[in-house]
């Protein structure tokens, strides 16, 4: 394994971070691994050197958290070992204040994610999206008093729209506050809509760029095929026909290097130079294989604009 600066902090992580949304109740999603299914996961990557977890409140209701403070109690030596993080912004509850990042819901759900991941502090916390019901400084100043508070170390974002997240690094800077060190948004292969506006963004001010679904549900791990039910339904319905293309090259490019086509997909990720770590999600132990063997594997030029010469414009979504 290696191992990032995250952005312009100087916090460092895995290049490859483990995303532990699949882990929780069984019963209330059937995709969904139990701790006992998630454990030999979670070690393989410990024992590959991942340090980095990434959850949120709200997968699995509250589950995930629980989950993925428990393992890494079990499977690290001491809290300083690995970086946890979390995120808020989802609805945890029936009433007008469980959701959204008023001062109110953050600085409660800060506290309930402490509980349930069993620690005294998250190192990086972030919001899952945009508020457009709270103004920004209430949440920049929110954020702020939790890090001064030694309940985070850092905070960070999540998917969002590039002059959204430009307001909120500019209103913390203007007041003192603490910034946004990362931001966490959707980026593959087959969705680059990112790279317009808020990668560049990124780059500019030295953030660090966390890909969340790195090989889109699937469809890179396979390099062929239309997806998963789950798949279909959370990226955004139906593939578009050049996404397959691209997944057609992916796969050519793979056979060639004889190695499996998601270890192709997020070596490509991991050459771009705002990304420090993608967030994997593992269901098998050979999804942790794929990852921590791309860490090691560098695409040619020639190889990476193969790839990327057969995308076409995508309808951004998400963002709600």
């Amino acid at each position: 394994m290696r191992y990032a600066r995250l952005g312009s902090s100087g916090l460092r992580v895995s290049r490859v971070g483990l995303g532990m949304m699949s882990y929780g109740d069984p019963r209330q999603v059937a995709w969904y691994l139990s701790e006992d299914e998630a454990e030999p996961i979670v070690r393989r990557a410990v024992e590959g050197g991942v340090t980095f977890f990434d959850t949120a409140d709200m997968y699995s209701a509250g589950e995930s958290e629980r989950v993925t403070g428990r393992l890494l109690r079990k499977l690290f030596r001491r809290r300083g070992d690995y970086v946890l993080a979390t995120k808020v912004y989802y609805p945890m509850g029936p009433g007008a204040n469980d959701r959204g990042l008023s001062r109110k819901h953050v600085l409660d759900s800060v506290d309930a994610s402490l509980r349930r991941l069993g620690t005294d502090h998250v190192d990086l916390y972030q919001v899952h999206r945009w508020d457009d019901g709270t103004p920004i400084e209430e949440t920049m100043q929110a954020l702020h008093d939790i890090v001064r508070a030694g309940k985070a170390r850092y905070v960070g974002a999540s998917l969002m729209y590039a002059w959204q997240f430009a307001k909120a690094q500019y209103t913390a800077q203007a007041a003192g506050w603490t910034r946004f060190v990362s931001m966490q948004t959707r980026y593959n292969l087959v969705y680059r809509e990112e790279e317009r506006e808020m990668v560049p963004c990124c780059l500019d001010q030295g953030v660090g760029v966390l890909p969340y679904s790195p090989l889109a549900r699937g469809l890179l791990a396979r390099g062929s095929g239309p997806g998963s039910t789950r798949a279909t339904v959370e990226e955004g319905g139906s593939r578009p026909e050049n996404d397959l293309e691209v997944a057609g090259v992916l796969r050519k490019i793979a056979a060639e290097r004889g190695v499996p086509p998601a270890r192709v997909a997020l070596a490509w990720l991991l050459g771009k130079p705002a990304v420090t770590a993608p967030i994997v999600g593992a269901t098998k132990a050979a999804h942790i294989d794929d990852a921590l063997a791309a860490v090691d594997l560098t695409l040619t030029d020639e190889e990476s604009s193969a790839l990327e010469a057969p995308y076409r414009p995508h309808e951004p979504y998400g963002y709600r």
